[in-house]
């Protein structure tokens, strides 16, 4: 026992060096798994365009596809049963791991979650690539620590460099990968963490490059910076969407309620309900199909009326949630930033028409909504605002992306709604039924940030009532490692390391977690 804490307490010691070419190896891995996952995803797409070309207008025929749409919801429902972690978008399963509440087979994750997003893509289902890219990636992280026999703490780094990585191929984001791998995911910004993210991240960002190009995910035309006179409005819009992404959160939740209570209908009958309204849209309003993109691009270069916008608004909006409350393998980070363009778009008519708003800034309000409308779901402002940066290609609307998202962030937190990816954790941990992830008998070093105005800030060692079942074995502050005493004083900003058995981790996390941010 001793043996495995003191190899585990060296080890850390030589992270960040170990840790920036376990960083490489899982970026590149990564990369050529996101860039096989887009490749099939863009064949799903036009594959389903020439089916519905193909099929429009022939009873004989449509009455086929549904047929063969029944076929992909049983496929999904079998791939459900196989492996239920790739439900949904996979972020809230990742987030899981990593405070140790959950345990996900990767071996079994990968290929699942692979074809379930590919065939819900190939019906149509309005779901994301972006969730799904980060689980993978997540997964191959670690595969490759089990491959190389790392310990869970290193395992952990791993994971947040595979998440890292597929966000940063699935948009061409690296900088959006590596803020929200340490924002939402690690939840810590120490050095070893950041120097392995970037290199992941860089690395998956370069092989996606090399095979899909170097363009940006949206090529918005913005005239210009939005002037001084009208931000008026953006606080006006950081206010309308901090509310809407509070209610895109209960709106969500209570659909996928909905599917849970219906306790007759199984895994697939549940599924052949977005399926069978995928196929009703096909044939009416294919627009409402796949991740939305074509959308946005309708959006930002044509005239649209506001009562078009309001109508693809809210009949995105409903049809999202029907096909994620199903528990398909899909996310809802690309249709939640098409759901906030669509609002920006929206508000920015009506200010055209009412307030005096030119026309040439339509495109701008679009660009704001969607990071300020991530900001309030996702409740991660700084990744928001660098990756709409990242995916649009503009740096004019810099102050304006904060403004709003800043905004936005506060409205919603106001309002008491909670990050949604927590959320969706939440539940996902009420459905084990209390099952624990899998305790393989060793140390784990975990990370835990002081907060300003936490019982921490300024207190004692010797004054703290720690968790029986851990060891704090450093302090770092800054570059500097300091050995606790009873006697040392904790700051704001101080990083405490503490070491506990694997089965009480995520105990343990919560307990350090509550400590270091509960005010007196």
């Amino acid at each position: 026992m001793e043996r495995d804490t003191s190899s585990t307490i060296k080890r850390a010691e030589h992270f960040q060096i170990v840790l920036i070419g376990e960083g490489l190896i899982v970026g590149g891995i990564a990369g050529l798994v996101m860039v096989l996952y887009r490749m099939f995803l863009e064949y799903a797409g036009k594959w389903l365009n020439m089916i519905l070309g193909f099929c429009k207008g022939n009873p004989v025929r449509i009455a086929g596809w549904f047929l063969i749409l029944f076929v992909l919801a049983w496929l999904v429902g079998k791939l459900l049963k196989y492996e239920p972690m790739i439900s949904g978008s996979g972020i809230p399963q990742l987030e899981g791991e990593m405070i140790g509440k959950l345990d996900q087979r990767w071996w079994r994750v990968l290929p699942a979650k692979f074809l379930g997003g590919f065939l819900c893509l190939l019906g149509g289902l309005a779901l994301g690539r972006e969730g799904p890219s980060i689980q993978l990636g997540a997964m191959v992280g670690k595969g490759v620590s089990k491959g190389m026999e790392r310990g869970v703490t290193e395992e952990k780094y791993l994971l947040t460099c595979g998440a890292s990585a597929g966000l940063a191929a699935a948009f061409h984001a690296p900088l959006a990968g590596v803020m929200f791998s340490l924002e939402e995911v690690h939840k810590n910004f120490s050095v070893s963490v950041l120097v392995s993210v970037m290199t992941a991240s860089l690395t998956a960002d370069f092989m996606a490059t090399t095979v899909m190009g170097v363009d940006s995910v949206f090529q918005f035309e913005i005239v210009g910076a939005l002037p001084p006179e009208h931000y008026g409005l953006i606080l006006l819009l950081g206010i309308v969407l901090g509310a809407l992404g509070a209610f895109y959160n209960w709106f969500t939740l209570k659909v996928q309620s909905l599917y849970r209570n219906a306790k007759r209908l199984s895994v697939t009958q549940k599924l052949m309900i977005p399926f069978f309204c995928a196929g009703v849209l096909g044939f009416t309003m294919p627009e409402f199909l796949g991740s939305g993109h074509a959308l946005l691009d309708y959006l930002t270069t044509e005239d649209v009326m506001l009562g078009t916008v309001l109508f693809i608004l809210a009949g995105r909006f409903i049809f999202s949630a029907v096909c994620f409350g199903s528990g398909a393998p899909g996310g809802i980070f690309f249709p939640l930033l098409v759901l906030g363009g669509f609002i920006g778009g929206a508000f920015a008519t009506v200010g055209v028409q009412y307030m005096g708003l030119d026309m040439m800034y339509i495109n701008n309000f679009v660009v704001l909504a969607m990071a300020g409308y991530f900001a309030a779901i996702v409740r991660a402002p700084l990744t928001g605002i660098i990756l709409i940066f990242e995916m649009t290609g503009t740096l004019s609307e810099m102050m304006t992306l904060s403004i709003v998202s800043i905004v936005a962030y506060m409205v919603a937190t106001l309002l008491r709604s909670k990050p949604i990816y927590e959320s969706l954790l939440e539940r996902i941990l009420e459905q084990q039924n209390g099952e624990k992830a899998v305790d393989h008998g060793e140390k784990v070093l975990q990370n835990f940030v002081v907060l300003q105005g936490s019982k921490l800030e300024e207190s004692l060692m010797k004054e703290i009532e720690w968790p029986g079942n851990c060891l704090i074995v450093a302090i770092q502050r800054g570059s500097d490692e300091i050995i606790p005493r009873g006697s040392t004083k904790m700051q704001t900003g101080d990083v405490i390391v503490a070491m506990t058995n694997e089965r009480e981790a995520a105990a343990v996390h919560d307990e350090l977690e509550r400590l270091c941010r509960e005010v007196f």
